[in-house]
């Protein structure tokens, strides 16, 4: 099913006013949107590094429109000097408004910090916005020892975006019993009202024993799973002791992370980052009508290189030519995907940033 989004010229490139952007935003080199080789299901054009402090790795964009016609971001970061694996012991959530897709996010400040003494009390990370009725939702995993196995999905909710903001005292989704799949961890949070009248959240995970025992760079294999509650609160009951997307049976320690999902023309989509099923750089795009059956593994979207020229890295950025954490703008009128977010290494304090595309087709 192939939608175009927009018309896009090159007389529109220059109104865009794309090389006479200041501040937060950071435009490098931008290639055609339409890369040769392998077809994606995304046509991109890029927008450009629309968050960026100078001070902090930013990680995790997740957007949505306000009632005041703006884009609210809400965003993980922490201290540059943590370095890029600081997320796992430091991270905070925070939020960015910009006044529309095209523009610079200007910070807002922290609204989730880790709680010393609560099962967030380490970090605070991946938050996912979502509104059902007239309550936001800000899902997000905590840990509390500043390692993987205490990371824990939880939630925070709100009646306006700019807070205030009510934390779940405990976390809404917990591992498995010890040898199950996904007794190590619950996080990555994807979230999407069902056609069942339930709440489904979507989470990644994977087993202790596997992780412990493995070698290599990438050790386990990330798995995805789905619970069920009657609330957006919860509880949440995982509808199955099996994970319903598994790639481990597939060469090269096949995996991915970071989905979200929505719901399109009756079919629940899913765009993820890839760990292996193509290579480690692309997007991934599956399709479930049920959303426990996914079909193979589509491109979503390809490497950053592909879309956009930069400097060559400082050492420090091994996984700078990613865009990870993928996230949609909806349509405000259609709910479908308008632009897409993401998080990126590099950026003007060689650290990472929000990276923003305009999606000018797509075919799912």
């Amino acid at each position: 099913m192939a939608k175009k989004v927009g018309i896009y010229s090159r007389r529109d490139f220059v109104k865009s006013g794309f090389f006479l952007l200041s501040g937060a935003m950071v435009v490098p080199s931008l290639l055609a949107f339409s890369p040769a080789g392998d077809t994606p299901a995304f046509t991109l054009k890029p927008i450009g590094r629309s968050l960026s402090l100078e001070d902090y790795y930013i990680w995790c964009s997740s957007p949505i429109w306000g009632d005041d016609g703006k884009v609210h971001l809400f965003y993980s970061r922490w201290k540059k000097e943590k370095g890029m694996s600081g997320w796992i012991r430091g991270s905070e959530i925070a939020h960015a408004v910009a006044d529309g897709p095209n523009a610079t996010f200007v910070d807002h400040g922290v609204v989730l910090h880790p709680r010393e003494g609560h099962w967030d009390s380490t970090t605070c990370h991946n938050p996912l916005i979502q509104k059902v009725g007239d309550t936001y939702y800000l899902f997000y995993m905590g840990n509390s020892n500043g390692k993987t196995n205490t990371k824990r999905i939880g939630i925070a909710t709100a009646k306006s975006l700019n807070g205030p903001w009510e934390r779940s005292e405990s976390p809404v989704l917990t591992p498995g019993a010890e040898g199950a799949w996904d007794d190590h961890c619950t996080t990555n949070p994807a979230f999407v009202a069902g056609d069942d009248g339930k709440y489904w959240l979507f989470y990644k995970s994977w087993n202790t024993k596997e992780y412990q025992e493995a070698s290599g760079s990438v050790r386990g294999n990330r798995k995805y799973g789905l619970a069920k509650a009657d609330h957006p609160l919860g509880p949440y009951n995982k509808v199955s002791d099996e994970p319903i997307i598994d790639f481990s049976g597939r060469p090269n320690n096949a995996q991915l992370e970071d989905a979200f999902v929505w719901k399109e023309d009756g079919t629940h989509y899913m765009i993820a980052r890839d760990m292996g099923f193509y290579n480690h750089e692309y997007g991934l795009l599956l399709s479930s009508v049920d959303g426990l059956h996914w079909s193979e593994p589509k491109i979503a979207y390809l490497d950053m290189p592909s879309y956009v020229r930069e400097d060559t890295p400082p050492a420090h950025l091994k996984r700078f030519g990613r865009l990870e954490r993928p996230m949609f703008l909806l349509d405000k009128d259609k709910g479908t995907p308008r632009y897409l977010f993401g998080a990126t290494q590099g950026g003007p304090s060689d650290t990472s940033t929000t990276f923003v595309f305009d999606i000018k087709s797509y075919n799912l």
